[in-house]
């Protein structure tokens, strides 16, 4: 597997249909079995009434078959502290995850811009 025990990683689970749930999650991988990945991390949820991400408050372990369609796997900087993630608009033209301290994900799923 091209992903390792201990590596950060981001993913967009895509969705299937246009009601479904939009959800992200960010951890730090705890094992790897082929394409099986279990992973600790926090679940990002898109909030239709705030037209926002939310990170639900817990952490929590996931494990996700990468070799199924759906997914979205960036590999994070080792540097990255997982708790400190948030989602946030930049210069009012993209979507991106950041820590505050130098480290910006675009995640725009319509493009380059809004």
């Amino acid at each position: 597997m091209i992903i390792e025990k201990g590596e950060k990683i981001h993913v967009v689970m895509r969705r299937t249909f246009e009601s479904q749930v939009q959800r992200h999650f960010a951890g730090a991988v705890e094992e790897v079995e082929g394409a099986i990945v279990r992973a600790v991390g926090y679940v990002f949820i898109y909030d239709l009434m705030k037209a926002q991400y939310t990170k639900k408050a817990e952490m929590r372990t996931t494990i996700l078959d990468l070799s199924q369609s759906g997914y979205i796997v960036n590999v994070l900087p080792t540097s990255v502290v997982i708790n400190d993630l948030r989602y946030e608009t930049v210069n009012r033209e993209y979507l991106a995850v950041v820590d505050g301290k130098g480290f910006s994900l675009d995640v725009n799923e319509f493009g380059s811009k809004r």
